[in-house]
């Protein structure tokens, strides 16, 4: 459990985190999650989810009764849910101060792209040896759900529809695990590319690395599989001046001055 101080009040208007009520959570459907540890699990998953995708910022506190009153369950659930993300380092809980969304960790972000990139490589290799037909056509049906989200401009639409097109190797691969690994150690990177995301265009140029990489997959060509893989990564890379720049408030720690680190390591 980290300890410390509660996040440090600041006077600057420059990307502090807002000083809102903390939002409520509206579980889709209202959903009775009372029933054993399903409750714990689905509380987990949309904090998760919130905090990954910005909703919930760096900084905000997190209220446990709300929380508890929005899905209708003890705070029991609730504590445990908040007990998990703090494990993985999404939430911070000060004694006697308060629970609040951690702030991003610049050290351990090198770390998170070379696992990403060392698995997936690997992955993809496989699967360009392994493909059949109807898997290649799944990808490109894939590819089809991502162009019409771009089409829209749905940002959360198309930020789950390239997720699952990346599961979509590994599963081809044979090596599903893995695809839980990288989620589990990419997660500062998902919120740090939240906050870089939003160019105009970059939805249209990451559907055609996409491409490229089907197009290698469904040729069974490894080493081009590879390539247009590594080639995708390395575009996402979030650099040291992105990172720095976008919401300094919103992070906290140090990152090697290398325009390389976040790339995931050697090519």
């Amino acid at each position: 459990m980290p300890s410390g101080n509660p996040p440090a009040k600041t006077g600057s208007t420059l990307a502090s985190p807002p000083k809102a009520a903390p939002l409520q959570i509206r579980p889709p459907a209202r959903r009775d999650v009372r029933r054993g540890p399903t409750a714990a699990d689905a509380i987990h998953r949309d904090l998760r989810a919130e905090i990954v995708s910005l909703k919930r910022k760096p900084g905000d506190p997190i209220a446990e009764k709300q929380i508890a009153e929005a899905y209708g369950v003890s705070r029991t659930p609730v504590r445990e849910a908040v007990l998990r993300l703090a494990d993985e380092g999404l939430i911070e809980i000060f004694p006697q101060s308060g629970t609040f969304v951690s702030r991003i960790p610049l050290g351990a972000l090198p770390e998170a792209g070379v696992i990403r990139k060392v698995l997936e490589r690997a992955t993809v290799r496989f699967a360009a040896e392994r493909a059949t037909r109807s898997q290649i056509a799944a990808l490109r049906a894939g590819l089809e759900h991502q162009r019409e989200v771009d089409a829209v401009g749905d940002a959360d639409g198309f930020h789950q529809a390239d997720e699952a097109f990346h599961a979509q190797i590994t599963e081809m691969a044979g090596y599903p695990g893995f695809w839980t690994i990288i989620q589990q150690a990419k997660v500062q990177l998902d919120r740090c590319r939240r906050l870089t995301l939003p160019v105009p265009g970059r939805m249209r140029t990451v559907i055609a690395e996409h491409e490229a990489i089907v197009e290698a997959i469904a040729g069974h060509d490894p080493d081009a599989a590879e390539r247009s893989l590594v080639r995708h990564l390395d575009n996402l890379q979030i650099t040291v001046d992105d990172v720095r720049n976008a919401a300094p408030l919103y992070f906290s720690g140090s990152l090697i001055d290398d325009p390389a680190a976040l790339a995931g390591g050697p090519r």
